[in-house]
């Protein structure tokens, strides 16, 4: 039943991302939305056109939430025919520094559960996708998660969000607690491709707060269908709704939430000193 539709994210992704890769060596048109650091592009926008358009076209009935299209989170709970979750650019604070880390992310839900997610790289031309109950795959490859059994030996990415300066829940102190008890830390910007390499083995595990369904959709299929695990901050199984992420390729899961709720447990203790 999928095939339609991941034939048609599959299109529409790599359109997108060919039009990110032309622009990506001029000079772009940068502004604020949320905050400072929190940005735009015309290349966004540009990409956000194409995608929401060819949705239009193809699946009138579908509703879309879009990074780009000012999105209204209610649209989860109301999307009887179908919903596309789409980030455009994921990664344009890279991609407006001529940084090469940024991305492509769709995917499609179905009764508040993620049915097919995309993940295209433009610049390393690797396509990701994966359908619920079919596997996870890059370029006709089907991922895999890792076998690292100790966080001591892991590669953990991370990020944080864009009100950090004023967010007292900012990740920096859970940053501070993993990153020496780890083999590496990346920060990449780029939520999707991180969830990306963590369902092809090239991470171990993963965390961020503060997420929009349109940063994790695609990335959270993409694991599962690894064989990975995702759930939230307390443990529980990852939904539609919920912000805060933690996904890994389950043998580092309980050791990274102990280590996160260490760090919740010490920004407790230090505010009721303050």
């Amino acid at each position: 039943m999928m095939d339609p539709i991941l034939d048609f994210a599959l299109d529409t992704a790599h359109r997108a991302g060919r039009l990110l890769r032309e622009l990506f060596s001029q000079p772009h048109t940068v502004r604020s939305k949320s905050s400072a650091i929190d940005l735009v592009t015309e290349a966004d926008l540009a990409s956000d056109r194409l995608i929401t358009e060819a949705i239009r076209q193809r699946f009138p009935d579908h509703t879309i939430v879009s990074e780009e299209g000012l999105p209204d989170r209610s649209a989860l709970d109301q999307a009887d025919g179908g919903l596309w979750l789409v980030d455009p650019l994921d990664g344009t604070t890279n991609y407006a520094h001529g940084y090469p880390v940024w991305g492509v992310s769709l995917a499609f839900v179905q009764e508040r559960q993620v049915m097919v997610g995309v993940a295209y790289d433009p610049l390393r031309e690797e396509t990701f996708w994966a359908v619920r109950g079919g596997g996870a795959w890059c370029d006709g490859e089907r991922l895999h998660v890792s076998g690292v059994s100790s966080l001591h030996q892991a590669l953990v990415a991370t990020g944080f969000p864009y009100q950090r300066s004023v967010l007292a829940d900012n990740n920096l102190r859970e940053f501070d607690v993993v990153v020496t008890r780890v083999q590496g830390e990346r920060l990449s910007g780029a939520a999707v491709l991180d969830l990306a390499h963590l369902a092809a083995g090239r991470l171990d595990a993963y965390w961020e707060k503060h997420l929009q369904p349109w940063d994790w959709a695609a990335g959270w299929l993409l694991v599962q269908e690894a064989g990975g695990l995702v759930t939230d901050l307390q443990g529980e199984p990852w939904s539609m709704g919920k912000q805060h992420l933690v996904a890994s390729n389950g043998l580092v899961h309980q050791e990274l939430l102990a280590l996160l709720h260490a760090a919740q447990r010490e920004g407790s203790a230090a505010d009721s000193r303050a």
